[in-house]
């Protein structure tokens, strides 16, 4: 093999054959072999290798880029002619999306991607007819490399200097480095316009003053300006139609929040009353129950305040989808090529370990996203593989295949869902309201395209194992060779790793399935592979060429740009987990692509509704849509049960909470489904409270009126000198990386809404509709730097920058530290689900999920993300909220006493009351009675319906009295003794019926978490037979007192009833690990209360002497 540089810029490789060179050209998948590696130049490497390049490196080692290309015998020419200029005899290379050749002027004149470029330096004239080139097209290279963002008509050197800091202090780069960072714009600002406001509102200055002409007045005035030139016909020219808002917030009825908001002061007022008087009125008899149970009680009511007072200002929200496509997507006098105008963003989607993740949910995941209805341009995906496993690699590129023949025929027949897996099993009609006579056709071979696909996918562990075993075999026989002929003994044994190798011939860089040094789950290089190249600007319509799968003729065929991603990882240091694979991307994504905003999903998370990209930037590209943090989606699962035994949906949460939650600052992030904005990850503070300045420093500034809004811009008071400390502090920040310190300015100012005189502070409409420069060898070779594992050494990475570190629950502490900030969020419920995902079904896996979940509330609690460290600026409620988050773990310990209460009652024959009064008996049913109205006036508010705010109450119990104790225990050994313990497995008992959709329902997992609830229903138990018998042969029975311990406990075990149900398993069945521990812990506590409280009183009763005990 041979490489040699051609003018350009650009690589060709070919074989000797004779004298000359032989180049071709490859795409990915599949996998390709023999092919060299390289070091990466800087000058960087063509568009078209790049996606044929996966790039690697890390610490201490070289980053490479090693072609993945495939030979196959005799290397074929490629398709076309030679340049018809003169003196030149290059190929003719200038292709489109498709990689089919084209001509870039109308005469056909054939000529190379070279001369193309030197045409456009000399004149821009074609060499053929002379006629100049159609600049606004941007089919070819050059014009993609040639636009960019038009620079601002910016008088003001104080603006001047906020916008020098865009450009790299390092002058090595150059001009290339120039060409990447865009320069900011900004309308000059004017007064407010009084005719202008008449104009959009047709409205008066009072009687006479100013009159709206009549709908004709303006159409005469152009006829009557022909016959009077000294006429004035033309109005003056103002905006051609108002601002309709993008978004807006529905308010709950008062007909049904008012009683809401009544009741819970009734309720609070009752509690405060109930309190006093069992404070004041304690059980002689045993002031040990009394004290524990009133304990217990204040308790609640303290927890019960802090989940309630955030619910008070519940809102809706709704979208305008039309508004934005007009006005971000319609041809204008800024856009007059009808270009998208939206923002960029990028999508990250997450993966560790694909045994515990199936490459067929992640590839399915991958798909909806490519076929989301957002401008494909301005969309680029990112697969975090935190594991390096070649399987996940190998699955992408399967996908990356697919989706060429998957994203045509959604956009063709627009298909919902766009997740392949979920679409070809809905139930019902695929044909309704599908209107294309070859979609049964077109559905028919996708279909079967499709099963093919998942048999690839599923197939890929067995093909990459005997690859790699053929590959092992013939190094060992080479080596065994090789010691022979150097006389070696060839009994000897010899050492060789046991590689995992990729199809082209080559070692896998990441993980093998046996570990080596350099080669393991926590010691691998880091890498990166364009899968697909970012698309140009101007849709690519398909043909209806025989060769395809199906007719896509006015179908646009481009696909949005797709990388894969895994950071490097290497022994002693922190890797922090999802935290850190997030920042990861985060500076990726900066480097190579750069979008204004970041959506995060899980990989079992995929786009339900193909617009959900748009609904969210309906809220990020209103007026006031600058102050918005992010987006967060509601989750919604799928594989439940009909009866969601387990509370899985979790509708409570998601409809109630988080609604409440939208009406003070915002929702809490929740980990997946959320749209951020790339700035206020950077840790900047929102427009609204402070001057964030790219350097990381603020000042205290308003926002002042538009006529002063140039000199006050958001990006001003910057300096570039080398002498600035704001400058100098930007590497301790955000790390080494100029091409990332450059990019922030960009994005920045790429995600402002447009602005307008009444809006000044926003960026000029159309400023979006260029291309976006192509990324080359230079840039992922940054990229590579970015996720090396030193990269965050003494920056502020994980702690003031991206996603936060510290927490199991780095989800919860990034959305808390973006709100004490001052940032607000926003909560979009959609008529169809945005996003749908997977959730445990089996009784311990959800218990382990809800251990997770308690143990980060611990670990905030006790950190200085607790809410009552908070700023000023995060609202009084929604520090409520917050607290509230770090605060529920520590109720399972009240839960647990009060619900041994109602079995020690009934063993002792005593009561939490001396007797069972009027008063006490209507202050329960009271707070009974509220909690109930209160129930109802949820569920008409949040549509949720009674029987899941019934599951959500009993599975609280269950969490409580389970998991949530265990997460106490887990986190105070932590904060401490500094003792990390886990709760994991210890037996497994398999269910019946696998064919079942539901089978994992029935299958029970034994752990330590269901040893207290398992205690607290044999207690009950056992006690309302002791109670029971001991009323019924009592020579003094004492009914009310029995009557109220047996209520009790029957409540207990009305909460832990689906508990009891998950270990009967499918037939009812007790597995025998649960009757051994019943039976003992039941052994056990009798006799402790035997020993404590040995009754010696014998008595006479129905059928004789009775002896309790």
């Amino acid at each position: 093999m041979a490489a040699r540089d051609v003018s350009g810029g650009r690589y060709v490789y070919g074989r000797h054959h004779s004298s000359e060179h032989m180049d071709y050209m490859v795409q990915i998948p599949p996998t390709p072999d023999n092919q060299p590696t390289f070091e990466v130049s800087a000058a960087g490497m063509g568009q078209q290798l790049l996606s044929s390049t996966m790039f690697t490196g890390g610490f201490k080692s070289l980053t490479r880029g090693q072609v993945m290309g495939q030979l196959q015998g005799e290397l074929d020419l490629p398709r076309g002619f030679t340049c018809s200029v003169r003196g030149c005899d290059s190929k003719v290379i200038i292709r489109n999306e498709r990689s089919e050749e084209f001509a870039p002027c109308p005469c056909a004149f054939r000529i190379c991607r070279d001369c193309y470029m030197e045409a456009n330096k000399n004149g821009g004239k074609c060499p053929g007819c002379k006629e100049a080139y159609d600049v606004d097209t941007d089919d070819g290279p050059a014009a993609a490399e040639t636009l960019a963002l038009p620079a601002p008509p910016v008088e003001s050197p104080e603006f001047e200097r906020g916008l020098s800091l865009a450009a790299p202090r390092n002058m090595a780069l150059d001009a290339k480095m120039d060409r990447r960072v865009s320069l900011l714009v900004k309308n000059p600002a004017s007064e407010f316009d009084n005719a202008n406001w008449l104009f959009e509102t047709r409205g008066t200055y009072g009687y006479g003053n100013a009159v709206w002409p009549k709908e004709d007045f303006f159409e005469n005035e152009r006829t009557a300006s022909v016959r009077s030139p000294t006429r004035s016909a033309i109005p003056p020219l103002f905006n051609n139609k108002a601002r309709r808002p993008l978004c807006r917030k529905v308010k709950v009825p008062a007909a049904i929040l008012s009683p809401y908001r009544l009741i819970v002061v009734i309720r609070l007022v009752l509690l405060a009353f109930y309190l006093t008087w069992r404070v004041s009125h304690p059980n002689r008899d045993a002031m040990w129950l009394w004290g524990m149970s009133v304990i217990c009680e204040i308790w609640f009511s303290f927890s019960w305040v802090l989940d309630q007072l955030p619910k008070l200002s519940p809102v809706n929200r709704v979208t305008d989808l039309a508004v934005l496509k007009e006005r971000f997507e319609s041809p204008s006098e800024n856009n007059p090529h009808g270009r998208s105008d939206l923002p960029g963003i990028d999508v990250f989607v997450s993966t560790a370990d694909p045994e515990k993740e199936p490459p067929l949910v992640t590839a399915n995941t991958i798909l909806s996203i490519l076929a989301t209805q957002y401008p494909v341009e301005k969309l680029s995906v990112y697969l975090s593989d935190d594991g390096g496993a070649l399987l996940s690699f190998e699955a992408l590129a399967e996908a990356a295949s697919f989706a060429r023949e998957w994203v045509p025929f959604c956009r063709k027949h627009e298909i919902e869902p766009r997740n392949p897996e979920t679409y070809f099993v809905l139930k019902g009609d695929p044909t309704k309201n599908k209107k294309r006579p070859d979609f049964v056709k077109d559905r028919r071979r996708m279909k079967r395209e499709y099963d093919e696909f998942k048999v690839r996918i599923n197939g890929l562990p067995d093909a990459i194992r005997r690859r790699s075993d053929a590959f092992n075999t013939h190094e060992e026989i080479i080596a065994k060779r090789i010691q022979v002929e150097d006389g070696g003994d060839p009994n000897e044994p010899f050492n060789i790793p046991k590689a995992t190798w990729m199809a082209d011939g080559t070692h896998w860089p990441g993980t093998w399935s046996k570990s080596e040094k350099d080669h393991s789950r926590g010691d691998h290089s880091g890498i990166i592979q364009v899968m697909l190249e970012h698309p140009g600007s101007d849709p690519v319509m398909g043909s209806d060429d025989k060769e395809n799968m199906i007719d896509t003729t006015d179908v646009d065929t481009r696909l949005p740009m797709l990388v894969y991603v895994s950071r490097e990882k290497r022994p002693g240091y922190d890797h922090n987990k999802k935290a850190g694979a997030m920042n990861a991307l985060v500076r990726t994504s900066a480097i190579m692509s750069n979008g204004a905003f970041i959506l995060n999903l899980d990989c079992d998370h995929y786009i339900f509704y193909s617009l959900a990209l748009r609904e969210a930037m309906c809220f990020m590209m209103d007026r006031s849509g600058d102050r918005i943090c992010y987006v967060q989606f509601p989750q919604r699962f799928e594989g439940i049960d009909p009866n969601d035994r387990y509370a899985n949906h979790n509708t409570v949460f998601f409809d109630v909470n988080m609604r409440a939650l939208d009406g003070i600052q915002g929702p809490v992030y929740v980990g997946t489904g959320c749209v951020f904005r790339r700035i206020a990850l950077y840790g900047y503070d929102p427009p609204s409270f402070k001057h964030f300045s790219i350097c990381g420093s603020s000042r205290k500034k308003k926002r002042v009126k538009p006529k002063i809004a140039s000199e006050t811009s958001r990006l001003n008071g910057l300096s570039n000198t080398e002498d600035d400390p704001e400058t100098q502090m930007l590497p301790k920040k955000f790390g080494s990386s100029e091409i990332f310190a450059a990019s922030i300015a960009k994005a920045a100012f790429q995600g402002l809404p447009p602005g307008d005189q009444n809006f000044p502070f926003g960026r000029p409409a159309g400023a979006l509709t260029t291309p976006r420069q192509p990324i080359d060898g230079e840039i992922v070779s940054e990229a590579i730097n970015a996720i090396s594992c030193w990269y965050e050494e003494k920056t502020e990475w994980g702690q003031k920058v991206g996603w936060i570190y510290g927490s199991v629950t780095e989800d919860v502490v990034t959305g808390f530290r973006m709100h004490d900030r001052g940032w607000r969020s926003v909560y979009c419920v959609t008529k169809r689900d945005a996003f749908r995902g997977t959730a445990p079904i089996n009784l311990t896996d959800r218990l382990h999920q809800v251990l997770r979940w308690a143990t980060g509330s611990v670990e905030i609690f006790f950190s200085r993300n607790n809410a009552i460290f908070a700023s000023s600026r995060l609202k009084f409620l929604q520090r409520i909220a917050y607290l509230n988050v770090g605060i529920y773990p520590f109720t399972s310990i009240f839960l647990l006493v009060y619900c041994f209460l109602p079995a020690l009652s009934l063993f002792s024959g005593q009561f939490i009351v001396q007797t069972l009064n009027v008063t006490f008996l209507v202050y329960l049913l009271s707070i009974t009675v509220t909690l109930c109205i209160l129930a109802v006036l949820e569920v008409r508010w949040s549509k949720i319906t009674l029987e899941e705010w019934w599951r959500n109450e009993q599975f609280w119990v269950i969490g409580g009295t389970s998991a949530h104790i265990a997460a106490v225990f887990q986190g105070l050994l932590k904060v401490v003794a500094g003792v990390d313990v886990s709760f994991t497995l210890t037996s497994k008992s398999g269910g019946d019926g696998e064919e079942d959709e539901y089978a994992d329902l029935y299958v029970l997992k034994w752990t330590s978490l269901m040893i207290p609830p398992i205690t607290i229903m044999m207690v009950n138990v056992t006690a309302i037979a002791v109670g029971i018998s001991r009323t019924i042969y009592s020579e003094i029975p004492q009914w009310s007192k029995m009557l109220g311990g047996v209520f009790f406990s029957l409540w207990v075990l009305a909460h832990l009833y689906p508990f009891a149900k998950g270990l009967m398993g499918r037939r009812g069945r007790m597995p025998t690990i649960v009757l051994v521990w019943s039976g003992l812990l039941a052994i056990i506590i009798s006799l402790l209360w035997v020993a404590i409280s040995t009754p010696s009183t014998s008595f006479k009763g129905i059928g004789g002497p009775f002896q309790l005990f």
